[in-house]
């Protein structure tokens, strides 16, 4: 319950105590905090002043976020122009400062670019007003192709190549369906086309990643890799995998068959084992099992070792928690292999043949 999600006890800044960290802040600031003892606040001290961020702006979790008219990592540095001017210069067409994907310093906006990878960042203007990653479907990040291959992305919006519409030019022209007929051919009975993972023309689904089995199905609604576990495992090798859900073997139960049946403990020990540090069973939000909490069915966002944790506080993208390439561990995104970013909406692996 204390590692980070780098695996480290309390982030070598505290100690675990009864399944919680205690941060160890020896003049008693309360510099060092977080749920995993993350945030050292420390780093926003200027070193010339003493001051945080300078006197010119607040901290959070070791970030100075500067007042207007000042900038640098600790606020160090004034604007030669007015916060009037600044505010101006980046207030881009639709009112936002800096589109709402950029910061404003000093009158330029600096664009938040999601892609690591690329030289050139997906989103870009003088305010941050072009949104390259408008132009691509979700699991079109596995290759630099925009508007499904068949059109040409100018900031945000894609201009199609002949034979092709579409908001992402992902129709043919000589379908015999309309945009809409396509794709409520390809959503069957989930929320998007092709369950959200996998490429609709035409009312036919391609499913990704390209020629990875575990995803599957005529609209890609069985996806095999929620059967496996955090090392990989499938069903915790207790069970087999049918479209997504576990089938557990007897005497074993649970999500991914992780519980046995069979008890050796008396209820005291097992209960003793299912108190979180406030000394509430399960959280309040499961049942104990042989020393080990099962969280609440109905409510599936609830998980972690004493159901405490809110899998709803994971970054979603496209209306997908983790964008459906990852697991959430705990309001964190463990990405799969290949994938990158707080929402695992980042493709870094190499290209499927």
């Amino acid at each position: 319950m204390c590692r980070n999600s780098q695996g480290v006890i309390c982030s070598n800044a505290g100690t675990c105590q009864c399944g919680r960290c205690k941060c160890e802040n020896s003049e008693n600031n309360g510099l060092i905090y977080g749920k995993f003892c993350e945030c050292d606040d420390q780093e926003c001290i200027d070193d010339e002043t003493g001051e945080i961020c300078g006197g010119h702006g607040k901290c959070y979790c070791g970030n100075c976020y500067c007042e207007a008219g000042w900038h640098g990592d600790k606020c160090e540095f004034q604007c030669d122009i007015s916060p009037w001017e600044i505010k101006k210069r980046c207030t881009s067409p639709d009112g936002k400062i800096c589109s709402n994907r950029g910061t404003c310093v000093c009158g330029e906006c600096t664009c938040h670019d999601v892609d690591p990878t690329g030289d050139w960042g997906d989103i870009h203007g003088d305010t941050c007003e072009c949104d390259e990653r408008n132009c691509k479907s979700v699991y079109d990040r596995y290759s630099d192709d925009f508007c499904s291959g068949h059109g040409q992305c100018n900031c945000g919006r894609c201009d199609c190549k002949e034979g092709w519409t579409g908001r992402k030019c992902e129709h043919p022209r000589s379908c015999a369906l309309s945009i809409d007929e396509s794709k409520k051919k390809c959503q069957g009975s989930s929320s998007q086309p092709c369950s959200g993972r996998g490429k609709c023309e035409c009312g036919q689904c391609t499913c990704f990643p390209p020629g990875d089995s575990r995803v599957y199905g005529k609209h890609c609604e069985c996806d095999d890799r929620q059967c496996e576990d955090l090392e990989g495992k499938i069903c915790g090798e207790h069970g087999t995998c049918s479209c997504g859900r576990c089938i557990c073997e007897a005497g074993w139960f649970g999500k991914l068959c992780q519980h046995a049946r069979k008890c050796n403990m008396t209820e005291e020990e097992s209960k003793s084992q299912c108190e979180s540090s406030d000394g509430v069973l399960c959280s309040g939000k499961g049942s104990c099992h042989c020393g080990k909490c099962i969280c609440s069915p109905q409510e599936w966002y609830v998980s972690g070792e004493f159901c405490e944790c809110d899998d709803r506080d994971c970054d979603k993208h496209d209306g997908l928690i983790c964008t459906g390439n990852g697991i959430c561990n705990c309001g964190n995104c463990e990405c799969w292999e290949g994938w990158n970013g707080n929402a695992c909406e980042i493709w870094l692996g190499n290209e499927y043949s």
